[in-house]
């Protein structure tokens, strides 16, 4: 049997062992974590979004970028400390901005892909991850928001997407709590949320148990792949016929060691987790879920007792503090949309995002033959992860299939 190493257990390295295993291989997953899921997917907005699937290379996000500079609680917050790293990134970012419209549909319709998978994935391993299909609910309280949201529905129907437009009335009937000056949204039924953490923690635990494996706890301190194969050194050096990165921001500095360039940049969001402790705050929560345009931020509702809140890019290097100031405004942003809400319990979190310049996933085979990537999925980790572990895994059989046997094939004829 092929055995195949997958460098992160986070979504995309979680659900790519999925993928693999169905596909007849053998894995084993790597994590310096304990556990699954500890790091960007322990507590993002949970929102499984192909409406949300517009990519930000736009001179309007460079523009707004250097405005907020220098306020704290502003969406964006860049630190204007130079890095190569960092300034190697915004270059590429402003390079891809001609593609923002075919990147946009791109992303649309691997969002519209992954939704079967993700529900396959679930059922089959029988996880209860709080998923609800309520739909998600775009609102704009400005007319310049809300005619941009027009042009980028029409990208959203090229990939495949439907949402439809709404007049304030029809907002707020779709969500009665939501309080604010809204003149329009957009409503998306077919999205959906559920919780990031516990769907790749069941998921984990079933893939265990049909034998995949996990080495968890050690980072990888070494790898390096050859033509006899791919060395994996953690906690002890071990040997394989393949590898997978999907390290998040740790794949970066992966790919340099194993001769390829992926120009992932850490991009810091933030969540927090209001607890609903009485029935006036669970009753005032919204039960749909949340996309303000404006302010960029989401929301879901986690069952019964739970709502997240999440939002905000900090451009910020490889830093997981959390702060404050960027936790505020979306206290703040409860206070005043949901006054019914108690903010006395929130839990608040960081995360960073791995994202590509293009805000494209990077998804398929690497210059060595048995190297391949699925990484830098960005805020949308969870809405494509299905869909990109469905991609790899077609790669890396195509690839290790046509090798393997070739390999057989010579074999063949020198003993002919």
């Amino acid at each position: 049997m092929t055995h195949i190493a997958v460098l992160g257990a986070g979504i995309t390295g979680v659900t790519t062992a999925y993928s693999l295993m169905k596909r007849g291989f053998d894995v084993t997953v790597f994590d310096r974590q304990r556990y699954c899921a500890m790091e960007t997917s322990f507590a993002n907005g949970g929102q499984l979004s192909a409406s949300n699937a517009e990519v930000w290379n736009q001179w309007s996000t460079v523009l707004k970028g250097i405005k907020w500079m220098l306020q704290s609680d502003a969406p964006l917050s860049v630190n204007p400390r130079p890095s190569w790293h960092k300034v190697s990134w915004m270059a590429e970012f402003l390079a891809n901005i001609p593609k923002y419209k075919t990147n946009t549909v791109q992303t649309a319709r691997l969002a519209v892909a992954a939704r079967e998978g993700l529900l396959e994935m679930a059922d089959r391993a029988g996880i209860d991850f709080d998923f609800s299909p309520a739909g998600i609910l775009h609102f704009y309280k400005t007319q310049g928001d809300l005619d941009h949201a027009r042009r980028v529905t029409g990208l959203l129907g090229q990939g495949g997407l439907q949402r439809r437009e709404l007049t304030p009335d029809e907002v707020l009937a779709k969500e009665p709590t939501l309080r604010g000056d809204i003149i329009g949204g957009f409503w998306t039924e077919s999205d959906s949320t559920g919780d990031i953490h516990k769907f790749t923690v069941g998921l984990a635990e079933w893939l265990e148990k049909q034998g995949v494996t996990f080495e968890m706890g050690y980072a990888v301190e070494d790898i390096h792949a050859d033509a006899a194969g791919v060395t994996v050194q953690a906690e002890k050096e071990k040997h394989f016929d393949a590898v997978v990165v999907s390290a998040g921001i740790g794949s970066r500095k992966m790919a340099k060691a194993l001769g390829d360039r992926v120009n992932i940049y850490p991009v810091k969001g933030y969540s927090m987790t209001v607890n609903l402790l009485d029935e006036a705050s669970q009753n005032g929560a919204p039960t749909v879920s949340l996309l303000d345009d404006k302010a960029k931020i989401v929301t879901s509702r986690l069952g019964r007792n739970r709502f997240r809140i999440a939002g905000t890019a900090e451009f910020n290097g490889e830093n997981r503090d959390i702060r404050a100031d960027r936790v505020k405004p979306l206290v703040d942003w409860c206070e005043n949309h949901f006054p019914d809400v108690s903010t006395e319990s929130v839990v608040p979190w960081a995360g960073l995002r791995p994202m590509m310049p293009n805000m494209m996933p990077r998804v398929g085979a690497g210059r060595h033959e048995r190297v391949f990537y699925n990484t830098g999925h960005g805020h949308l980790g969870w809405t494509l992860s299905a869909a990109t572990a469905d991609v790899v895994g077609n790669v890396v059989l195509q690839r290790l299939n046509k090798k393997f046997n070739k390999s057989i094939q010579q074999h063949t004829l020198k003993t002919t």
